[in-house]
């Protein structure tokens, strides 16, 4: 097989700006705010990677497809040519018809090297490129380069823009490691590293205790799912155990084996244990009902970040977990067979859950926090229901039309609303003032809504026409009331933030723009970026009213609301339909696995019926007209949840957030941390003091028996004993002294005929 630079090298791409982290940390205080344009670089060079990437990925599938490999002594100009030649070519593989895999393999590009081995156990290290991997580069360096360009406007004069920068790069760095690894343990590593640079940038302005408590909420609740994925990464090396003789981590055999194991009965059980454990991990990163709880708080970091969270990084590292040991999920949890399975239950569930909340927000940023747990149900539902295409599609068109909403919230409330984001208070009417963020965040809403034509439209219809011709008639009604849901709420927040009078008025924020109006009762909605060090003035005109953003924020949103538009394009069965040009059916053919059924299941594409758009836009049509007569013509009067009972008690439910986290920090946490709390002092009172109390006295004892016992009567008594003794043979020694020669005569004969008679004794 043909090498290709750019996919066996794919492991730059997260190497780049790794490094980068390293040297914003070092030097960034040489350069000073210039050290941005370090992170910029590097996710840049990774960016140009990516691209190449998927160039040559694009030319490794045609070439497959069609018996060979481009040879020749000019690689790159081959690849060029050869992904020319694949937008042209038709592609039979790719045409919905219910055909499956096209009949071809496209091997992956796997790269490894042995890290240790031990008893016949050998670990390697490396990547793992195919279509899923190449697709998911191109989302995050993309995403990632747009963040990072934006932010250096919208972060200018933040108290800690080089830190900033270094945690973004590792942010970045990160999901790209999870990305390219080969086995589960390197995606662990790469998830933790995600959760732990999600935990720095949520709590960027840590000052404010707010932040700092939605920092440790993102991190404490994550790491309750990433105890499902450690429990299934360890399963899944007993699943290849079970199937080759021989544990491994490698994502390749683990895959097989799910599907080797599928059909012997004695192994179900291991598979559905696995499939719940990781399915827990993805509930935890993901957003899924019901540890979703996280995902609205971190809205309290920068408003790019948010954006970088929601759309490419963290929380598509769940769904990405998904697709790409779905086989576990496909065999453990029986989706081919339709009906109603865990996998699907969780996201219909999220989806209906985080589509409900956003109605109740007044906040911005919380209305596309909520949206973004629901388009994630929709994602989850979609491998739930066997649409792995159709939700891995829905994550590429997500990842860009709610990036140009959050980066489109962020306009508004740098150029329009004083750093906040409460649109009840603080917005209306902005349309006026910033015509181009409007058109921005009006296309993203109809991408979101699913407006024919845009991204969004193309990827949703997909996922419900997928899910009624694998017999998941239920969850295409849930997807369809889920779009109906999405279009109303969109329609309230376009209304609110661009529609009717201003509401901001300037003179009533102070300069440093900390006024908490969007703040609820519980003080959980944060309503404001802070840690802007500029006057009260920043990113207003100089009399202080709103205005349109420059350049560096409404670059990104330009072309992400190019690409809400047009990156549906690629999987649009219904323009294939139309124009039989086969450059609307080609994510398929990209990103399938095409690596034969003993390596994945066979991925069923549905035949084109009109029914699945018509039904689509209809749900879309319906929400947004029953927004309009809501909140535009007043049609239901004021106040209607005041004067229905039924109304009120489910607004009263929503704005309490179901009360799950009334139920987690209250009921749970707050009954598990009040005994502890109080076993921990009665620990404290009665055994830890008794025993320091009971260890003085014990030790004040055993000095007195040592000072009298041992020091005075025994050391000191030794060595006065020693001196009388000295001191008696000192006076007898004296005695014999009486300086006559007669006696000392007489005393040596005496010695001398002592000795002599001991000689002849002992002779």
């Amino acid at each position: 097989m043909k090498h290709y630079w750019f996919l066996d090298n794919a492991w730059l791409i997260p190497l780049i700006p790794a490094i980068s982290y390293f040297v914003i940390l070092l030097f960034g205080k040489r350069f000073g705010e210039r050290a941005a344009w370090i992170g910029l670089a590097s996710i840049g060079s990774a960016w140009v990677l990516a691209c190449g990437t998927v160039v040559q990925w694009i030319s490794h599938v045609n070439a497959s497809e069609h018996g060979g490999e481009p040879g020749g002594e000019h690689g790159a100009v081959e690849t060029i040519r050869a992904f020319g030649r694949s937008i042209k070519l038709a592609a039979e593989g790719a045409s919905a018809g219910g055909e499956g895999h096209a009949s071809f393999v496209a091997n992956p590009i796997i790269h490894s090297t042995t890290w240790f081995q031990n008893n016949g156990f050998k670990l390697d290290v490396g990547i793992h490129i195919d279509g899923l991997a190449v697709m998911m580069l191109f989302v995050v360096t993309t995403i990632s380069l747009l963040v990072h360009f934006y932010s250096t406007e919208y972060l200018k004069g933040d108290r800690r823009f080089n830190h900033y920068f270094a945690a973004l790069s590792l942010f970045s760095a990160s999901m790209l490691f999870l990305v390219v690894a080969s086995n589960t343990l390197q995606l662990l590593v790469g998830w933790e590293l995600v959760g732990l640079c999600s935990f720095m940038l949520i709590g960027h302005w840590w000052e404010e205790k707010p932040n700092s408590n939605a920092a440790l909420k993102a991190f404490l609740t994550t790491r309750t799912g990433d105890i499902g994925l450690l429990a299934g990464v360890i399963m899944t090396f007993f699943v290849v155990q079970r199937y080759t003789g021989t544990g491994s981590f490698d994502i390749t055999q683990v895959n097989q084996a799910a599907i080797g194991l599928s059909l012997d009965g004695n192994s179900k059980s291991l598979l559905f244990w696995c499939a719940a454990a990781l399915l827990l991990a993805i509930i935890g990163k993901s957003g899924q009902f019901p540890l979703h709880t996280w995902l609205p708080d971190a809205m309290a970091g920068p408003t790019p970040v948010s954006a970088l969270i929601h759309a490419a990084t963290m929380v598509v590292a769940g769904v990405y977990l998904g697709a790409r040991v779905y086989p576990i999920f496909h065999e453990g949890l029986n989706i081919g067979d339709g009906g109603i399975n865990l996998m699907a239950a969780v996201g219909g569930a999220t989806l209906l859950v985080g589509a409900g909340l956003a109605f109740v927000q007044n906040d911005i940023k919380k209305v596309l926090a909520y949206s973004t747990i629901s388009q994630l149900g929709y994602m989850v539902m979609g491998l739930g229901v066997g649409a792995w295409s159709a939700a891995i599609f829905h994550l590429f068109t997500h990842a860009f039309f709610k990036a140009n909403l959050f980066l489109g919230a962020g306009s508004v409330s740098h150029s329009g609303a004083h750093h906040s984001f409460d649109m009840k208070n603080d917005m209306g009417g902005l349309r006026k003032f910033m015509p181009k963020t409007f058109a921005t965040f009006m296309i993203g809403t109809a991408a979101l809504i699913g407006v024919p034509l845009t991204a969004g439209f193309f990827s949703k219809d997909e996922i419900l026409a997928t899910a009624s011709a694998n017999e998941y008639t239920f969850f295409k009604y849930v997807g369809l009331l889920g779009a109906v849901m999405t279009a109303a709420y969109m329609t309230r927040c376009v209304y609110l933030t661009f529609f009717g009078e201003y509401r901001g008025g300037h003179a009533d924020h102070g300069d440093a723009h900390d006024s908490h109006a969007a703040h609820t009762a519980d003080g959980d909605d944060h309503g404001h970026d802070h840690g802007h060090a500029a006057s009260n003035d920043h990113g207003h005109d100089a009399n202080g009213g709103p205005h349109e953003s420059n350049f560096p924020i409404l670059g990104p949103l330009y072309f992400l609301s190019f690409m809400s538009i047009f990156a549906g394009w690629i999987f649009a069965p219904m323009l294939h339909h139309i124009f039989h040009w086969e450059i609307f059916e080609k994510f398929p053919l990209w990103v399938d696995p095409h690596v034969g059924s003993r390596g994945f299941p066979i991925l069923e594409h549905p035949e084109f019926a009109w029914i699945d758009p018509i039904l689509a836009t209809a749900a879309g049509v319906v929400g947004v007209t029953l927004a309009y007569l809501f909140y535009w013509r007043k049609a239901y009067g004021q106040n209607i949840t005041e004067r229905n009972g039924a109304l009120g008690a489910g607004k009263k439910l929503l704005v309490n957030k179901y009360y799950l986290d009334v139920l987690y920090t209250d009921v749970i946490v707050g009954a598990t941390k009040g005994p502890i709390a109080q076993a921990a002092y009665w620990v404290n009172q009665n055994v830890i003091d008794n025993v320091l109390r009971y260890t003085g006295k014990g030790a004040a004892g055993a000095a007195k028996f040592v000072y009298k016992y041992i020091d005075q009567k025994g050391v000191d008594g030794i060595y006065n004993g020693s001196a009388a003794g000295t001191s008696a043979l000192g006076g007898l020694s004296s005695k014999l002294q009486t300086g006559r020669l007669q006696y000392y005569a007489l005393l040596v004969l005496f010695l001398l005929s002592a000795v002599a008679f001991a000689v002849v004794i002992t002779n």
